[in-house]
């Protein structure tokens, strides 16, 4: 008889707990934020963007495919804990090198489902996202809540230095031919964002994100992406600098997610913590040029404010949800920034053209 999961709790330090069952056990304190993406749970858990946040899935049903390492990430999870309303137990999927829940266990990360998500996300958006301990243990509720009520909030936090790989490494075109060398600037890079520019021609240098400006240029690229990543971006102040420097050495240049963010601190904008977050894969974000819609996959907590731009820099595609900007564009300049991650493939996979443009404006043929 195989024994049942220990009680589970997920504390918020407004007091409200909720109870389930323990999946993984152990005890980790962060920002508790919810997902709505139907599927793509291993590449949430692997995606460092999320380095501390414990993540609530609304899709009841997680685990149903099991997991793989072809989909992962990065080399670990980075999340603080993980939510569900039901772990599936055995995959049913072909495909599955291990069951999600022995995944979650054999990286220590404390797991919870049992509990009722629908009421819990109704509280964070009514709330906001909120700090939070998930735990298996039986320590007193009051003491856990003292803790989580000192441990640190998101804001003023610069966790992309604690994401970012140590050394350099390079990544080969995936093509005969090579189109185009750049310099990915990692603050948590997700694997598919090298991926998707080497199957586009682009040899990748992917560098750390204290790397400076003038070492970059040194590399003799044709542009710099400023990646995704965790975190507050405006104590990111030497890397803001850096950005600085390197708009100044005209350099073309591409934010993604956190990188769009700190793109428009550069620039001038001023950053913002939204309520309780971008996560999922079904955002509707409208391009202001054409009026095209695209649904796109996003995971942030910040967004950039469009007061404080500079002329000729524009606000090139917003957020139909709240209207929050989502891309930004520098006239007569290859500069370009998206909020959203266009390596996403969720299903609609129109985002990824960000890419080609990008591309396109460095003067080679797709």
């Amino acid at each position: 008889m195989i024994a049942s999961p220990p009680v589970g709790r997920l504390i918020l330090e407004d007091g409200r707990v909720f109870v389930g069952r323990a999946v993984a056990p152990g005890t980790r304190f962060g920002e508790v934020v919810f997902n709505t993406s139907m599927t793509g749970y291993q590449e949430i858990l692997t995606d460092p963007s999320y380095l501390g946040q414990i993540v609530v899935m609304t899709q009841p049903h997680i685990g149903n495919y099991g997991v793989r390492q072809a989909v992962a990430e990065s080399r670990r999870p980075w999340v603080e804990g993980f939510v569900a309303r039901h772990f599936t137990p055995t995959p049913s999927s072909h495909g599955a090198e291990g069951g999600l829940v022995e995944f979650l266990r054999d990286h220590q990360l404390p797991a919870l489902d049992g509990i009722d998500t629908r009421a819990l996300v109704r509280h964070i958006r009514q709330q906001g996202a909120l700090r939070a301990v998930v735990t298996s243990e039986e320590d007193e509720a009051e003491a856990l809540l003292e803790q989580i009520r000192s441990f640190p909030t998101m804001e003023g936090r610069a966790l992309a230095l604690q994401a970012t790989c140590d050394e350099p490494y390079e990544v080969p075109s995936a093509r005969s031919e090579t189109r185009a060398h750049l310099a990915v600037v990692d603050f948590g890079a997700k694997d598919n964002i090298v991926r998707c520019l080497a199957e586009r021609g682009a040899r990748v240098t992917v560098v750390p994100a204290t790397t400076a400006a003038s070492e970059i240029a040194g590399l003799g690229v044709d542009g710099v992406v400023l990646s995704n990543g965790p975190g507050d971006p405006e104590p990111l102040y030497q890397v803001i600098g850096e950005v600085e420097e390197l708009i100044r050495r005209e350099l073309p240049i591409l934010g993604i997610c956190l990188g769009h963010q700190l793109l428009g601190l550069a620039l001038g904008a001023k950053t913002f913590k939204l309520p309780f977050g971008h996560h999922g894969g079904n955002q509707p974000v409208k391009d202001l040029a054409s009026g095209k819609v695209l649904i796109t996959s996003q995971n942030h907590g910040f967004a950039v404010s469009a007061d404080g731009l500079p002329s000729g820099c524009k606000v090139s595609q917003i957020n139909l949800n709240d209207g929050t900007v989502e891309g930004l564009e520098v006239e007569g300049r290859p500069i370009i920034s998206v909020q959203y991650h266009p390596e996403a493939a969720p299903g609609p996979r129109e985002a990824a053209g960000v890419f080609d443009r990008y591309l396109n404006e460095l003067g080679g043929a797709g």
